[in-house]
């Protein structure tokens, strides 16, 4: 006998099915383009189960993208566990990174949606400047507990190294996104294998930025 769902359970349900609608249809159409009607439309349900869920078009756009933040940083984490040397460490979380993008070709399309659909409306860039605080934060402090385990003192504040991954991030999916067949798989891997390995390299050597080398 099938169990019946609670309806806590079953609004879960019903967000988790639009918000997968959401990703397709928003990356199909773009955020402009594509209308509540068509969301609810994939997904199977009415128009008014996407407002009884969300607020409007854009709020189901941006829980949308922090649940496939959330997702990235949860990778992120499982691999900052582990006890492999920084280095290495770093390399496995690029490759895991360009293999969940390579396996959701649509999360490039999204996010540069989001942000062409930021720069062009204000309230929204505010949103999600939020969102992106807010998993900025999550990653200083995956970083902060890494670093803290070696014993070290990065050269630059957690915060300025965060926006450094997440800059180097979005630069190679972009390049995914444009012409994915001429990015190895392995690049992303070895920019921050060699990232890490500076930011270490600057820690031992006692050289921050602006300033002279140590002893």
């Amino acid at each position: 006998m099938t169990e019946r769902l609670t309806r806590k359970q079953r609004q879960e349900h019903t967000r988790t099915c639009l918000l997968e609608a959401a990703a397709r249809v928003f990356a199909r159409r773009g955020l402009a383009q594509a209308s509540v009607d068509e969301v609810a439309a994939d997904a199977g349900f009415t128009k008014g189960a996407v407002y009884a869920n969300f607020g409007s078009k854009e709020e189901l756009f941006l829980e949308m993208l922090d649940r496939k933040f959330a997702q990235r940083l949860d990778d992120l984490g499982a691999v900052l566990s582990t006890d492999a040397p920084a280095e290495e460490q770093a390399r496995a979380a690029g490759r895991d990174f360009l293999a969940a993008i390579s396996g959701d070709p649509d999360w490039g399309r999204l996010f540069v949606e989001a942000a062409l659909h930021a720069s062009r409306h204000e309230a929204f860039r505010e949103k999600l400047q939020a969102s992106y605080a807010q998993m900025r934060a999550s990653m200083v402090e995956l970083l902060r507990a890494r670093v803290e385990a070696e014993g070290i003192e990065p050269p630059v504040p957690l915060e300025e190294l965060a926006m450094m991954f997440f800059a180097m991030a979005n630069g190679v999916g972009f390049e995914r996104l444009v012409e994915h067949e001429n990015v190895p798989d392995d690049l992303f891997a070895t920019m921050l294998g060699l990232f890490t390995r500076g930011v270490w390299s600057a820690q031992q050597d006692g050289v921050a930025d602006g300033d002279p080398a140590g002893p």
